[in-house]
Parts: structure tokens; C-alpha cells; sequence
């Protein structure tokens, strides 16, 4: 019986944690090897850049999770059309989320690895290669840490604060022209900004309350920043106020408009006004 057929066990759900942020800090040490010194950038199909750190990153992160047996759904393969039947629980990996943030090199970009059973995401990690801190979310929570020579330190136990005044994971002046009627309808106050999935760990660990995604995203650009803002307490609901799903094959793995939440009330009232202005 392999992976793809067994009863799922969430007894394990510790394990895989772990393993996944092992995984991830060992693509870490990849990305910043290559940040470290000139490299070239080619353009995918999509019109998206791509750099070896992608591809070595994603390598390292498989030869890791191969062990388990579970089928990984990762970017760069997808894009090379390498897609794995995928069962019930299944693995979603973007080595290097914020490929435009690297080659800025400004530092925002993560390694991105999160479990996916029946179409949610029980677990992810985001780390962030340029200072080592890391997000964690499972069955227990989510918590933040540093890494350093391989391993986590300073772990922390995170949460979201939904108190107001709001802050959003948008920029006003640059993003998509609902994003100034959604501020002013949901009394925000501040913007900030910040690339990758950063955004959703903001959030996470109570220093923005909201994150209105307008424009396209796939799976992998997603899972694991979910994963921690739903163990920190948070919400992601599509427009329809439905939970952002998984193991879309059909949509080539295409998520619709979203928004993130530190509260349930607050993403219902969020995708309700984004409904409406993009109606």
C-alpha cells in the first residue's frame, strides 16, 4: 500500500513538520549560495522568472520528502509538466516564492512547504533564506523561530490580533482599483507591504489584520502561508466565503481571488465588498 492509498493518520502530522522545515532549511542554505554571488535569470512560460536557486532548492526539498512516500506537487516540476497523482494528502512546495523579490535582491522570498489532506492545508512552513526566521503552523498552533547552523532556535508561539485599527497587506497606490473603495468600507488605516508569502505571515503574528489577493496565484504560492495563518488563528476565504481549496488539477492548480484575515468576521465582511466591486 503506498501513500497515495492509506487512511490518513494525523499522528504523524509532528513528524512531517519537522521534516518539512529540515527540508526547508537545506533549500535555504541552497538559495543563499546562489544570492551570494552572480546569477541569470531565464523567463518560464507564464511569464514568470525563474533561477537555478529555484530549481537546486526544489531538488533538495524532494530528496527530502521522497522518504515519506507522499506525493509532492512542486512548482518547478509542474512547470517542466511533472505532475504526481495526487491522492488525499499530498505535499505542495514552492522552493522560491518571490522570484522578483530575489533578483530585486531585497530579501523577500521564502522556501514555501505545506501538507495538503482533502484539499486544506494542515501544516506549512515559510522560511525566509535572507535572515533564517521561519513560520511553522500544525494541529498545535503556529510559532516563529530563528535557524541557525542547520537547526531552529528562539521558537515562539505566534497568534493573530484582529484589534483595530486595521492594517492591510496591500499597497493602495500601486494594487488593483478595489483596493482603495475595500480600505475605506472596512475603515483600514495603514497599508503595508511586503513580497511572497510574507503577507500571510504578517498576519500570522498580529502586525496586519488583512491580505485581499486580486490578482492570480497558484497552489503552491499559497499553502503553507494558509497553513500558518489558519494554526495562528486566522482565516482564507474565497469570494463566495467558501475556504481556499486545494488540488485543483482541472484549473492547473489556479487559485481564484481571496483574502486573508486575522478574524472569521472579518474575511466574510472582506469577500463579501470584494465580490461586490468586482462584480
Amino acid at each position: 500500500m503506498t501513500a497515495l492509498d492509506q487512511a490518513l493518520d494525523d499522528s504523524d502530522l509532528p513528524a512531517l513538520l519537522d521534516l518539512s522545515l529540515t527540508a526547508a532549511i537545506a533549500a535555504a542554505d541552497v538559495i543563499k549560495t546562489v544570492y551570494a554571488r552572480p546569477f541569470a535569470a531565464e523567463t518560464k512560460a507564464d511569464g514568470s522568472p525563474v533561477t537555478e536557486a529555484d530549481a537546486r532548492a526544489e531538488a533538495v526539498i524532494i530528496e527530502h520528502l521522497m522518504p515519506t512516500e507522499i506525493p509532492v506537487l512542486a512548482e518547478e516540476s509542474v512547470a517542466a509538466g511533472r505532475i504526481p497523482l495526487l491522492g488525499r494528502r499530498y505535499f505542495v512546495v514552492d522552493p522560491l516564492d518571490g522570484t522578483k523579490e530575489f533578483l530585486k535582491r531585497n530579501g523577500e522570498f521564502t522556501v514555501n512547504i505545506a501538507l495538503v489532506e482533502d484539499g486544506r492545508p494542515v501544516l506549512g512552513v515559510v522560511l525566509v533564506p535572507a535572515t533564517g526566521r521561519a513560520y511553522l503552523g500544525g494541529p498545535d498552533g503556529a510559532q516563529a523561530c530563528e535557524t541557525s547552523a542547520g537547526a531552529p532556535v528562539e521558537m515562539r508561539r505566534i497568534s493573530v490580533n484582529d484589534s483595530r485599527p486595521l492594517r492591510i497587506v496591500a499597497s493602495r497606490s500601486h494594487g488593483h482599483a478595489a483596493l482603495a473603495p475595500l480600505c475605506e468600507t472596512l475603515d483600514v488605516t495603514e497599508d503595508v507591504s511586503v513580497g511572497s508569502s510574507l503577507k500571510f505571515c504578517l498576519l500570522a503574528e498580529g502586525n496586519a489584520q488583512i491580505y485581499p489577493r486580486f490578482t492570480p496565484t497558484c497552489e503552491w504560492d499559497t499553502a503553507a502561508g494558509q497553513a500558518v495563518l489558519e494554526a495562528a488563528g486566522g482565516t482564507v476565504l474565497t469570494m463566495d466565503g467558501l475556504p481556499l481549496r486545494y488540488g485543483k488539477a482541472d484549473l492547473k492548480f489556479l487559485n481564484p481571488f481571496f483574502v486573508a484575515a486575522a478574524s472569521e468576521d472579518l474575511a466574510i465582511r472582506a469577500a463579501a465588498e470584494m465580490s461586490r466591486l468586482v462584480a
